[in-house]
């Protein structure tokens, strides 16, 4: 379930949702380094900086959760897509995968702007990621016989350890991670639960 052992060709082919995705990270990371006016880069106009947020730019609250801050973070999250996305893209739906991914990420910017104090910048899939791992505990929790006990286990485990490496790694957005993972729950609660 979380092997991947397809051509590029045919996950391109099998998770068209999430081949998009991972083609806007990819480009949004290339157009980081290209001024888009000549005073703001693409970083600038579309990370999320809760005081432009408040002020208007409300685009803030869905742009971060395709943005990255350097190679390694893009390289991780998409990564992760990857891995936990397909099954899920799957299982869903093209439309209601696409609801979720950007359900939770919103959520998780949503959470960051109203905790998190105004001169709070913040870029990076995770929300929209940890939400994907909250829905796959709902299901694990609600409907047991949709995964297999050794994919239950997985999730579980890597679900737990992201929440462990939230809290240690530094230039983490916390508050983003547990309300993305939150949400996916609820919305997995919502559509699985007795």
């Amino acid at each position: 379930m979380f092997t991947r052992t397809e051509s590029l060709r045919d996950f391109i082919r099998f998770y068209p949702v999430i081949s998009l995705i991972i083609s806007i990270h990819i480009l949004l990371y290339l157009l980081t380094s290209m001024p888009v006016l000549p005073s703001r880069s693409a970083f600038e106009l579309l990370s999320g900086v809760n005081l432009y947020i408040v002020n208007g730019e409300y685009w803030r609250v869905v742009t971060p959760i395709f943005m990255h801050a350097g190679f390694a973070h893009l390289l991780f999250n998409s990564f992760s897509l990857v891995l936990f996305g397909p099954a899920l893209e799957r299982l869903l739906g093209r439309t209601k995968f696409i609801l979720l991914y950007l359900g939770t990420g919103i959520a998780a910017n949503l959470a960051t702007l109203i905790l998190e104090p105004l001169t709070y910048t913040h870029v990076g899939s995770s929300g929209a990621i940890f939400g994907l791992f909250g829905f796959y505990i709902s299901i694990v929790i609600f409907r047991k016989a949709m995964l297999s006990r050794e994919n239950s286990q997985t999730i579980m485990t890597i679900a737990i350890i992201a929440v462990i490496m939230t809290f240690v790694q530094s230039n983490i957005n916390i508050t983003a991670h547990i309300f993305g993972m939150l949400a996916g729950f609820l919305a997995g609660t919502a559509a699985y639960r007795k």
